[in-house]
């Protein structure tokens, strides 16, 4: 995992950074666990004729408006 682009998301979504290390890595562990059912979601949703489906799966599974 990028732990700097965790930083940076974690940073953007107003969490400040601090050097519990304990605390950065349950958020490394929180964004993994995300990423991996992302691609889950997107993966069932993948189709050879229009493999862009799944992004939009991701989208409404999390509840993510565009």
């Amino acid at each position: 995992m990028d732990k700097q682009r965790v930083i940076e998301l974690a940073q953007e979504a107003g969490l400040e950074y601090n050097f519990d290390p304990m605390l950065w890595l349950k958020y490394e562990e929180f964004a993994e666990l995300i990423v991996r059912e992302c691609v889950s979601v997107a993966m069932e949703q993948y189709d050879d004729a229009e493999p862009w489906g799944g992004v939009q799966e991701v989208l409404k599974h999390f509840g993510v408006k565009e």
